[in-house]
């Protein structure tokens, strides 16, 4: 048992000991936190060229190695509108938490975060560079994510076009993936010594409010994916069958929601949800399609806390997160982020770390939406988890199939 604890929140702790060591040397030795600044940047540096390979094989792989499931159709529609609206669902729910419980940003921050990049190129540019690169080598680069998503899901169609012929370069697609998630794993491992001295830099220089500035958006996520969990998912489960549909998700969500809890993991959950979502009356047929695709495409709680990071982010350099393009933007990168955690080693925050580059955030803030993605992972989960069990209630309401 011990063992099994420690393999599930091993992360999370050695985390804590980083930062709280971390703390200690920036609070006590402030005059010798610039020379460990330079291991943090080292860690960003491998971790940045390591995620943006990492996402191009994923993407490729997940999209070309898609089966052809026409008599699933009508299923999976639903399913994908399910998923959809719950995610900006959960954003949009977090969007307004944020705006009425705003954080403070301490008042010296812009003196050791980087300057707000320039951008001085047109509208007209911009969404040209949105989208596509001039050169075939700028696809790489973590300033143009969304030009290496467009073609990476362009490549995985491709392969699939392709058919035997492109099985060989298919196959090096999933070796390739393969090898960049054993990879970015084996940078994760020193992720408590590089975040360690980055937040013993911000401590030092920042000094010791920092710790208030972390708190609230931490708190903020806690209480938000709690009344996210007893509010909506209690309506998701009324428009499913009324009264006996919330009175059935109460009886049957709590061994999920401790699972969950316990493992601190989607997959090592569905098992128990899936059969949950069973005996509280989903067909067998739906609950085995729709929970196991949720498992990695739908995940409220990383919806919440892409939300939370981005807004994090942005009073870091004194941006308005509420411009109506920025909160659009934000939008856009949650449902990414939320497709794309269950196929990324710590996807739940490596994901949203990369898409923030969408906005041209410097790499300074980066150390900030790493942390407070990893201490928001057990609730993240809950939500994670259980919210396929809502899901695949609304899908059988509107998609009648056999109860077996």
């Amino acid at each position: 048992m011990k063992s099994s604890f420690w393999k599930n929140y091993s992360n999370i702790i050695l985390l804590l000991i980083g930062i709280f060591i971390g703390s200690l040397v920036g609070i006590f030795a402030p005059d010798f936190v610039t020379y460990l600044k330079p291991i943090g940047d080292i860690f960003l540096n491998l971790l940045f060229v390591t995620v943006i390979p990492l996402v191009f094989f994923a993407i490729v792989s997940a999209i070309s190695g898609i089966e052809q499931q026409n008599q699933l159709g009508k299923i999976i529609g639903t399913m994908a509108l399910t998923f959809l609206s719950f995610i900006l669902i959960s954003a949009t729910f977090c969007i307004i938490m944020v705006y009425f419980f705003p954080t403070e940003t301490p008042k010296n921050i812009s003196e050791t975060i980087s300057e707000n990049l320039q951008n001085n190129a047109n509208i007209n540019d911009q969404i040209v560079g949105f989208f596509t690169v001039s050169e075939f080598y700028h696809l790489f680069s973590r300033q143009n994510m969304l030009a290496l998503l467009v073609f990476s899901f362009l490549v995985g169609i491709s392969i699939r076009k392709s058919g035997e012929k492109g099985k060989v370069f298919q196959n090096f697609i999933l070796s390739g993936n393969e090898v960049m998630k054993q990879l970015l794993l084996l940078i994760m491992k020193v992720a408590p010594i590089g975040l360690g001295a980055y937040f013993a830099y911000q401590v030092g220089t920042i000094g010791p409010q920092l710790f208030g500035f972390y708190a609230k958006p931490l708190g903020l996520y806690y209480v938000a994916g709690t009344i996210y969990f007893i509010v909506f998912f209690s309506l998701y489960a009324f428009i499913w069958k009324s009264g006996n549909g919330v009175k059935a998700f109460w009886k049957e969500s709590l061994l999920p929601t401790a699972t969950a809890i316990s493992t601190c993991s989607s997959l090592a959950t569905m098992p128990v949800a899936i059969e949950a979502a069973k005996r509280m009356g989903v067909p067998a047929s739906i609950a085995n399609v729709v929970i196991p695709i949720g498992t990695t495409i739908h995940k409220n709680g990383s919806s919440i806390s892409s939300i939370i990071k981005i807004y994090v982010a942005f009073q870091l350099l004194g941006w308005n997160f509420f411009e109506p393009m920025n909160l659009i933007m934000a939008l856009g990168i949650t449902v990414f982020v939320s497709a794309v955690a269950g196929g990324i080693p710590n996807g739940g925050y490596i994901g949203e770390m990369l898409m923030i580059s969408v906005y041209k955030i410097p790499p300074d803030v980066v150390p900030a939406v790493i942390i407070i993605g990893t201490l928001v992972d057990p609730l993240a989960t809950v939500l994670n988890s259980v919210g396929n069990i809502l899901a695949s209630m609304i899908v059988s309401k509107f998609v009648k199939t056999k109860a077996v």
